[in-house]
This record gives C-alpha cells, structure tokens and sequence, in this order.
C-alpha cells in the first residue's frame, strides 16, 4: 500500500453525546451583544456547573477533535428594539425573565446594561429538543430555550418547554437524536 501525504491516525468525529431535556444549573462565561440589521441579542457561553452533568460543555469541546471546533454551550437571547410591536413585546417579556432570573440567583447583584456583568452570574436554565438542517441533512439535537431563578431549577419547579422543529416541515421522530458538526462562529470561545 502506497502511504499518503498528511497521514494521521486519529480517531474522527462521531455522534456527540447530547444534553438530555430538562434543567440545569449553570454559570454564565462569558457574555457578549450580537448586532444584526434586524435587531441584537445576547450570547452567553455556559457551562452546566451542578449535577451529574456538571462540566458538560467543557468535556464536549475537549472531545471534539475537529481543528475548526467550537463551543457549544451557547444560550441566545433577542433584545428588544423598542419598536412597539408585538413581538417586541414578547420579547420584552422574555428578556425581563432572563434578567429577572440572573439576579434572582445571585443576591445582590442588579442589572446595569453592561452584559459584561453577567460573566460568573449563576441561572437556570431549561433545554429543550430542536430540528436542524444542514447541507440537506437534518436531525434533533438540544438547545438552552429558557431561563429560570437557580432556586427553580433545583427544585424542579419549572415546566418542559416544547420541541422546536423546523419551520415549515413534518416533524420528524427526534428518537435518534443528532447533531451538526458546526454552529455560528464564536470564535472567542472558549475563555
């Protein structure tokens, strides 16, 4: 057998293991403000920080061997524009929970619209499953879709929020649940 220019014998990417549905006491990492032309939101880098799953997104960027790899444990959050509109409306309302929720888990502290306050911050969140599509191909993976007091989520005081599929599509059996090999770039993370 003729040997090939850039040989490694390295294990290569597989199926990752996914966040199970339910909710999870995390710490904020790092948080920055997205602008688009529609709007901005929030990114915040988590990790989950109690529990069996304590560590999750650390030990899955740490096995992830792609050389493009990314972090993964990302939570986006809209921010409001202030136009009036219903939707901003409902999205007023779930950017005051997540605030609410941040200071409702860390006595003392008080939002002062520097995101950069919310590094370290504690919160609970809900993951719940989501529909993907990538170059034709789709699967299930988990996604953080809400924020809770730390309180709540210890004590299992929150409802399951429901799948999100894809728009516009049948929904299909998240049964054999998978995920992308790529998200949006964070290039900053990990920390």
């Amino acid at each position: 057998m003729k040997q090939y220019s850039d040989f490694k014998a390295e294990k290569t990417a597989s199926g990752r293991e996914l966040l199970p549905v339910g909710g999870y006491v995390c710490e904020i990492k790092s948080a920055k403000e997205e602008i688009y032309s529609w709007g901005s939101r929030l990114v915040l880098a988590i990790e989950v920080i109690e529990g069996e799953y304590a560590g999750f997104w650390k030990r899955d960027f740490d096995n992830n061997t792609r050389d493009d790899k990314k972090w993964r444990g990302i939570f986006r959050i809209n921010c409001p524009t202030d136009d009036g509109s219903e939707q901003d409306s409902w999205t007023k309302r779930k950017f005051g929970n997540f605030i609410w929720s941040v200071q409702e888990s860390n006595p003392g502290y008080v939002w002062n619209w520097d995101e950069k306050t919310l590094k370290g911050k504690k919160i609970g969140l809900i993951y719940r499953n989501f529909e993907w599509e990538m170059d034709g191909k789709t699967g299930w993976s988990t996604e953080a879709g809400g924020a809770i007091s730390v309180d709540d989520c210890r004590n299992g005081k929150f409802k399951l929020l429901k799948d999100r599929p894809l728009k516009d599509r049948p929904v299909q059996s998240q049964a054999e649940a998978s995920a992308p090999d790529t998200v949006e770039d964070e290039s900053d993370l990990p920390f």
